[in-house]
C-alpha cells in the first residue's frame, strides 16, 4: 500500500500532521463557511436553490442509455496510470466532497460535503461532510475516508492528482464529520481542486494494493453501482436503489436512467453500424459532412432517430499531431514550424469534412481566453512575457498565426516555406532524400490507434505532403492498450494528442504542460514542453485574484503554447452532433458548457 504519512491523535479536533508540513507565511484570516465557491466572485445559485438551472428537475426516472466505444479495457481502477477502465466508470460509481456545475465557469456546491470554509487568502479548505452521506455498501463516508483518498491518490494515484496533495502541508480532523487542510503553497484554486477530488472507501484497500490494474469493483458512494461486465466487452451501471443523494437539490434532476451501458467495437465504423442497427442508442458525430450526407436511413426520416445539435461557449481546445520534444529530431523550433507549414490543412478538411470545420488556431481560440492570432502582445498580457523574452520562441511577444494554404494538393508556398526552415536548422535534400550534416535521413513515425478512421485518413495524406520535403513518415497504427502503454512512456516520435480546455483553467495546466512531465511518465505531456514561462504564466493563473488577471495570465500562456509549435493543428467545432433515439431526452435551458461533462448522460432522461 506504501507508506502513510500521518498518524492519527486520539479526541475529536486533534491534528493529523503530515511530515512535510511548512507553516504559511501568510496568517489566516476573514474564515467563511459557504455552501459553494467559485473561482472568482460568488456562486450564482444561493444556499437554498431547489436544483442546477440546466437541468429538469421534473425529469421522470428509468429507462436505459447505451453507448458505444471503439477500443477496449482491462480495468475496473480509473484512478491509476496501470490497466485502462471503461468509460464512465470514475463519473458514475465515484462522488466528489463538491459538485461542479456547468453552467457557471468554476462554481463547485457541495455535494459529499455540506459546506466549505476558507478564508480570503484561501490558505487553508475545511469540508463538513454530509451525516447522510453513504457507500454503495451503506457504511457512512467519513473523514479519514476523505484523507486517506486524498493521499493516496496524491501518491500512488494517477498523477494527475499528485501536484495538488504536495501542496498540502497539514491534514486536521477538526470534528466528527470536519476536515481540514492547509496548505504549503499559495495557490487560490486549492481548494475548489479538492473538492472535487474522488473519495474512496479506505477500509476496501486495507489488503490490496491500490496501483496495481484490476477487475475489482472500486466502492464509490454515487449513484450507480457496477452491474455486468465482461472485460473489453461491455459494461452496465445499475441506478443504485439506496443512493444516499437522490434527495439532494444538487442531483434534482440529475442520473435520471435506471441503467448506462458502454459496448466497446474495434473501431469507430463499426460503432456507427451499431448505432445504425440499433445496438447502442445515442452517438457523437464528428464529422460534419457526414452529419450533412449519410444519415439517411429510414429511422431518421421517420424520426425514429433524432439529429440535435448542441451548441457550446467553451474554448476550442488543441487537438493534431503532437511532436514529441524528447526526440532531437524536433527540437527545434524551425523544424516543427516547417512540419506544420508542410501539412496541407486545406485539402485534408476538404477531403474529410467537405472543407465545414475551422481550423484551431491556438490552444484557448473560441473565447475570451485565446490570443488573436496575428497580433502583437500588450499591456498585462506583455508585462507577463516581458521577463521570459530572451528564452520565447519567435512569434510568442511579436504576434503568431497557423499558417494558411491555397487548397491545392502541391501546396506550393507552404512547401518553399518549409523548405527554407528545414535548411536554416541543418537539413538539405541529397538525392531525393533529406538529410543533415551527418547524412542522416529525416524520417519519423506517426503512432496512432486501431480505428481512428479520420485521424489515420488526415495522417496519411500528410504522409504524402511530407514526400515532398524528402521526409520519410509512416503510419504505425497499435491497439488501445499497447497505444496507452507508449503513450504513457512518451515512446513515440508523432502521435495525435487531443485535449480539451475549459474556461477554468488551473492546476491541471502544469500536468499538461508542466516540466516535471519531461520524465515523469504517465503526465499528459506529451510534447515534452520545458519551459520556466509556461509554468510561470500557470503560477499566476492559479493565484489571479480577479478575472482580468487571470484572462491576461492564460493568454500569455496561449502564447506560449501556440507559437511553440509543438502540435500540427487541426479542427474544431462550437457546437457537437447528437443522433440518438427519440425517447432520449436532454432539457431546453443547456449550460455554458454544452455537451460536455456533466451533460449526457447526467441530465438526460429516457421517456416514451
Amino acid at each position: 500500500m506504501g507508506q502513510f504519512f500521518f498518524r492519527k491523535l486520539a479526541g475529536i479536533g486533534v491534528a493529523l500532521t503530515l511530515s512535510a508540513w511548512v507553516p504559511m507565511a501568510q496568517a489566516e484570516s476573514a474564515p467563511q463557511t459557504t455552501h459553494g465557491i467559485a473561482m472568482y466572485g460568488q456562486p450564482a445559485l444561493p444556499p437554498d436553490f431547489v436544483s442546477l438551472p440546466q437541468v429538469n428537475p421534473d425529469a421522470p426516472k428509468g429507462g436505459r442509455i447505451v453507448f458505444g466505444e471503439s477500443g477496449s479495457f482491462d480495468s475496473l481502477n480509473p484512478f491509476i496510470v496501470k490497466g485502462r477502465a471503461p468509460a464512465g466508470l470514475a463519473a458514475l460509481t465515484v462522488e466528489t466532497l463538491m459538485g461542479r456545475s456547468y453552467d457557471e465557469p468554476f462554481t463547485l456546491y457541495g455535494l459529499l460535503a455540506e459546506s466549505i470554509t476558507t478564508d480570503e487568502a484561501r490558505t487553508y479548505a475545511e469540508f463538513t461532510l454530509r451525516e447522510e452521506a453513504r457507500f454503495s455498501d451503506g457504511s457512512p463516508v467519513t473523514v479519514e475516508d476523505v484523507i486517506w483518498s486524498f493521499e493516496t491518490l496524491g501518491t500512488l494515484g494517477n498523477p494527475r492528482y499528485h501536484g495538488a496533495w504536495a501542496k498540502i502541508g497539514k491534514s486536521e480532523v477538526t470534528g466528527p464529520r470536519s476536515v481540514k487542510f492547509t496548505f504549503n503553497t499559495q495557490d487560490r484554486e486549492l481548494p475548489l481542486i479538492l473538492g472535487l477530488r474522488p473519495i474512496l472507501q479506505k477500509a476496501q484497500w486495507a489488503s490490496k494494493t491500490f496501483d496495481e490494474s484490476s477487475m475489482d469493483v472500486v466502492i464509490g458512494s454515487g449513484p450507480y453501482v457496477v452491474g455486468e461486465v465482461e472485460a473489453g466487452k461491455f459494461v452496465t451501471y445499475k441506478k443504485n436503489p439506496d443512493w444516499w443523494g437522490k434527495d439532494l437539490p444538487f442531483n434534482r434532476g440529475q442520473h435520471n436512467f435506471d441503467e448506462v451501458r458502454y459496448d466497446y467495437f474495434g473501431d469507430g465504423g463499426v460503432v456507427f453500424e451499431a448505432f445504425k442497427g440499433g445496438i447502442i442508442t445515442s452517438w457523437r458525430e464528428a464529422n460534419p459532412s457526414k452529419w450533412e450526407t449519410v444519415y439517411d436511413w429510414p429511422e431518421v426520416a421517420d424520426g425514429t432517430i433524432v439529429k440535435s445539435v448542441i451548441p457550446h461557449k467553451r474554448p476550442s481546445g488543441i487537438e493534431g499531431f503532437a511532436m514529441n520534444t524528447r526526440k532531437p529530431l524536433f527540437q527545434d523550433w524551425r523544424v516543427r514550424d516547417a512540419l506544420i507549414h508542410a501539412f496541407n490543412f486545406e485539402l485534408v478538411n476538404q477531403t474529410l469534412n467537405a472543407g465545414l470545420n475551422p481550423r484551431i488556431q491556438s490552444f484557448y481560440s473560441n473565447s475570451p481566453l485565446g490570443f488573436a492570432p496575428g497580433t502583437p502582445a500588450e499591456g498585462a498580457v506583455l508585462a507577463l512575457l516581458e521577463p521570459f523574452k530572451a528564452d520565447l520562441v519567435p512569434g510568442t511577444i511579436e504576434g503568431y498565426s497557423v499558417p494558411q494554404g491555397d487548397g491545392s494538393e502541391a501546396n506550393r508556398a507552404n512547401i518553399r516555406k518549409a523548405t527554407a526552415l528545414l535548411e536554416k536548422a541543418g537539413w538539405s535534400v541529397q538525392d531525393g532524400v533529406l538529410k543533415n550534416a551527418a547524412g542522416e535521413p529525416f524520417a519519423f513515425e506517426i503512432l496512432l490507434v486501431n480505428g481512428a478512421n479520420d485521424t489515420i485518413a488526415a495522417a496519411d495524406i500528410y504522409v504524402e505532403s511530407l514526400k515532398r520535403l524528402g521526409i520519410e513518415a509512416k503510419v504505425t497504427t497499435v491497439d488501445d492498450a499497447q497505444y496507452k502503454e507508449r503513450t504513457n512512456a512518451y515512446d513515440f516520435e508523432m502521435t495525435h494528442y487531443i485535449r480539451s480546455l475549459s474556461l477554468s483553467p488551473g492546476n491541471e495546466q502544469m500536468l499538461y504542460w508542466g516540466s516535471a512531465g519531461v520524465t515523469e511518465p504517465g503526465t499528459r505531456n506529451w510534447m515534452g514542453i520545458n519551459s520556466p514561462a509556461a509554468e510561470a504564466m500557470i503560477n499566476t493563473m492559479v493565484n489571479a485574484k480577479d478575472q482580468e488577471g487571470f484572462a491576461s495570465a492564460t493568454q500569455a500562456l496561449d502564447r506560449i503554447l501556440t507559437a511553440g509549435r509543438y502540435v500540427v493543428p487541426l479542427w474544431y467545432s462550437d457546437v457537437s452532433r447528437l443522433a440518438h433515439r427519440k425517447e432520449l431526452k436532454y432539457p431546453e435551458r443547456l449550460p455554458l458548457y454544452g455537451d460536455w461533462l456533466g451533460f449526457q448522460p447526467d441530465v438526460w432522461w429516457y421517456q416514451e
